[in-house]
């Protein structure tokens, strides 16, 4: 017996010896070539993505003599999440997105949507920009186009909800113009797929909004960086993977690259780093060794989407139809039935449906999440999955979701389908953080961060959604947060140049809503609609400021 007392214990000690390696391994640093160059590149953008191509774009025309250096491991820019097949490449501006107007103590709750359509008017104002810079197409249509943003409910809760959000929202300048019926003839107008098949009956309600649009973000990203690499200071380096982020004694850094073309492994010295990586800026942010990478872990999530292959099918449907969570069920289980300009043709998708794996990049590793576990952050993502038992409980029924159950969902948004007119596609993945709140703990937290070092030499995006659509807003704050002196000597007032809106709010008055609108509408090649004077910005409801849950920014959550 004694004998038996002591192989356990001796087995757990090499479990719990193993365990502590494991958790610190990804703490420890190798052996790594010294920096060829001895004058620093000005900036290292690590990723190909939408986000790293239009922070070098922004970069290039505020300091133009400033050098550039791009680093993506694939062989190509935009194939990540940033690839429109790879996103449902929905223009997010908070039309359609049910949860970003939550409803509290019978109040519709509009902070979170002002701030995003917001964002999205920047958004709409750089791509004019760059389109009228030559650095996009003359041609829009190649990376953006109108499509009307629906939101579409049944049941009478839901409905209720859905008149309170739309009575509340058209009384904002930026969402004047949008639609509201319980009427089915008038929906199938605008959506007769949502209502050939169904029961003439049914409650049903829609709101629809002509401004919405459908944005191919892996366009956007190729001709950006076409524009970028004609200018002397910007070098694109393809089938490069950084795997190692090491700080000097002088506050600039050594990055590692391997070079899969040649097998080879050089470093580089830099005076600033921005890991825009997508999934993969999480483990790079902890290889950079700063205390701020100890905040975070990362929980990813993929996506499928049903893919209509039918050209006629889809040229009857012009629309970014999202639904309503269903009780119990967390934000990112909406489905949207979605209008795609992809390719060249028009296109037609159904999900998202939640696909689990470990990997952080769709062309990532199995091993991505282990590989990020360690002793900074093991506790918290053990706390966070026991806090977020629905979305625990949501991953495991969608991992066990078979083509049945896939089209038993879809009937409910196209009543007519048939389980012959689709295949099932795999989009992108996605990386939640896991973050240390100061005041909660480990909370799991929804949309996009920026993370700094204290001396502002390094950056890093973690987060997903709303993403893509809101990225010049989100790199316009990270020059603010990690250029601040540049931005107070003359940057602002180029930035101004670029985003005429910047520093001030579009919602403020109908007047700037249409000055902005109108410009941006005539040069991307998308729908207006002027707002009368007589619309002027209700008071929104403020944010409580301690949000109820387990988790920060819930309704930010998706896929």
């Amino acid at each position: 017996m004694k004998k038996i007392i002591k192989l356990f214990l001796a087995a757990a000690a090499v479990l719990l010896i193993a365990a502590l390696v494991f958790l610190n391994w990804p703490l420890y640093q190798r052996s790594v070539p010294a920096a060829e160059n001895e004058k620093p590149v000005d900036v290292v953008v690590i990723g190909g993505g939408i986000m790293s191509m239009t922070l070098s774009t922004l970069l290039q025309e505020l300091q133009p003599d400033w050098t550039i250096a791009a680093y993506e491991r694939l062989d190509a820019v935009g194939l990540e999440s940033s690839n429109g097949w790879n996103n449902a490449g929905t223009g997010h501006a908070a039309f359609a997105e049910l949860n970003y107007t939550p409803e509290k103590n019978g109040v519709i709750e509009v902070d979170r949507a002002l701030r995003i359509t917001e964002q999205f008017e920047v958004s709409r104002q750089f791509w004019a920009h760059q389109v009228r810079q030559g650095r996009l197409s003359g041609n829009p249509k190649e990376f953006i186009n109108a499509a009307p943003h629906m939101s579409f409910v049944w049941g009478d809760k839901n409905i209720e909800f859905l008149r309170k959000r739309h009575q509340t929202l058209v009384q904002q300048p930026m969402f004047y113009g949008m639609e509201f019926s319980t009427d089915q003839a008038k929906i199938r107008e605008w959506a007769p797929l949502l209502i050939e098949g169904r029961d003439p009956q049914q409650k049903v309600a829609a709101t629809y909004m002509p401004l919405g649009t459908d944005v191919n973000f892996g366009a956007i990203t190729g001709q950006l960086t076409a524009a970028l690499q004609k200018q002397p200071n910007f070098t694109l380096n393809l089938q490069h993977e950084v795997r190692d982020l090491r700080q000097n004694g002088d506050k600039t850094w050594n990055v590692t690259f391997y070079n899969y073309a040649d097998n080879s492994e050089k470093t580089v010295k830099a005076k600033f780093v921005f890991i825009g990586a997508g999934g993969a800026a999480l483990k790079l942010l902890q290889l950079s060794g700063i205390p701020e990478s100890k905040n975070y872990a990362g929980f990813p999530v993929g996506g499928q989407f049903l893919s209509f292959q039918d050209p006629k099918l889809a040229a009857r449907h012009n629309a970014k139809v999202y639904g309503q969570a269903e009780t119990g069920a967390p934000p990112m289980s909406v489905p949207h039935l979605d209008t795609r300009y992809l390719d060249g043709q028009k296109s037609m998708l159904f999900g998202p449906f939640a696909l689990y794996s470990t990997k952080f990049l769709k062309n990532g590793s199995w091993f991505d999440l282990l590989s990020s576990v360690n002793m900074n952050n093991a506790g918290a993502m053990l706390k966070v999955g026991a806090d977020n038992l629905d979305l625990v409980r949501y991953l495991v029924q969608q991992a066990m979701l078979k083509d049945s159950d896939r089209q038993a969902e879809l009937l409910k948004y196209y009543p007519s389908a048939s389980p012959d007119s689709w295949k099932l596609i795999t989009a992108g993945q996605r990386v939640q953080i896991i973050k240390k709140d100061p005041e909660k703990g480990p909370v799991l937290q929804f949309g996009t961060e920026v993370v700094t070092d204290q001396n502002r030499t390094i950056a890093a995006l973690l987060g997903a959604s709303p993403g893509a659509s809101t990225s010049p807003s989100i790199m316009i704050g990270l020059l603010e947060k990690a250029f601040p002196e540049q931005m107070a000597q003359g940057w602002a007032e180029r930035v101004q140049t670029i985003v005429p809106s910047y520093g001030r709010k579009i919602n403020d008055s109908a007047e700037l809503t249409n000055e902005i609108r109108r410009a941006t509408s005539q040069t991307l090649q998308l729908p207006y609609i002027e707002v009368p004077s007589s619309v002027r910005q209700a008071e929104a409801q403020a944010q409580p400021a301690q949000p109820e849950g387990k988790n920060l920014n819930k309704e930010e959550q998706a896929l």
